[in-house]
């Protein structure tokens, strides 16, 4: 009865920002699955393509232009963007919480002898602040991913660590994604394992729509003994929510786009971006 109840539980749709039940990234099966993805040319299912990373990193050098300048990359994952950022000349910290990725980009580095410096760490408890850092980015629409609380550390945090003049770049969903979620359920037998388990399981999937354009990816997975809950949350903001926003921790804007590779500004994109700057 205990199963059953839990089992219940799960199919229900749960509380706004309800946490999963394990950090998958932390996971051993889930982040090598993750890497592979971020690995793919041409999948964009955990990074862009490579095609997208070349044309994003050549447009956003000729927004910063700032040769030898410090730049931290946030979610950085296995490096793809920060080796690019590198090969045009800034020095390079990136910062991730999966310990996979990192490791990966640290050994590819070295490989290609690139000074770039990773630290595996959580951005919303790393102490960065001692930092002056010309320039930040935190791509692949991550910001949206966390709370207004956690929001609200990482303005703070990249606020604090930047230089006067210091731009941040972000992406984001915006109302049209949105408008295009569909929610829904679907499962499905997995008897030789998948993406989100290596054991043979049943996989569950949710998707929901909450108040203030708040999405959820839910993934349940029921194997002969647990019974696992991923959630992955997203905000999608209009381009004056997310200004009001970031003005409010004492960024200015200096530009928006429809995506991190420069793309003209419209009101129909399924993402946005916004150049930030600090200004004492």
């Amino acid at each position: 009865m205990k199963f059953c109840d839990t089992l219940t539980e799960a199919l229900q749709r749960p509380p706004l920002y309800k946490r999963s039940s394990a950090p998958f990234w932390e996971d051993e099966h889930i982040s090598a699955q993750m890497l592979k993805a971020h690995l793919d040319p041409e999948s964009d299912g955990a990074s862009r393509n490579a095609d997208f990373i070349d044309r994003s990193v050549q447009w956003i050098d000729s927004l910063f232009y700032g040769k030898g300048a410090e730049l931290l990359d946030l979610g950085c994952g296995p490096g793809l963007y920060a080796e690019r950022f590198f090969r045009c000349g800034y020095r390079v910290t990136g910062m991730d919480i999966s310990g996979r990725s990192i490791d990966h980009a640290k050994r590819s580095a070295a490989e290609q002898k690139l000074s770039v410096r990773y630290l595996c760490q959580n951005y919303l408890t790393a102490e960065f602040e001692n930092q002056a850092f010309g320039f930040a980015v935190m791509i692949y629409c991550d910001y949206g991913a966390l709370t207004p609380q956690e929001r609200q550390i990482v303005l703070k945090k990249v606020f604090s660590c930047l230089k006067n003049g210091g731009k941040f770049l972000l992406d984001f969903f915006s109302p049209t994604f949105f408008a295009g979620f569909v929610e829904g359920q679907t499962w499905e037998v997995c008897p030789h394992g998948g993406f989100w388990n290596g054991s043979p399981h049943v996989l569950l999937q949710s998707r929901y729509r909450y108040p203030s354009r708040v999405t959820l990816e839910r993934s349940i997975v029921l194997t002969e003994t647990n019974l696992y809950e991923y959630n992955i949350w997203n905000t999608c903001f209009s381009r004056e929510e997310l200004i009001d926003e970031v003005r409010g921790a004492g960024f200015s804007v200096c530009g928006t786009w429809s995506d991190v590779a420069g793309t003209p500004y419209a009101d129909d994109s399924p993402t946005m971006a916004l150049l930030l700057e600090k200004r004492s």
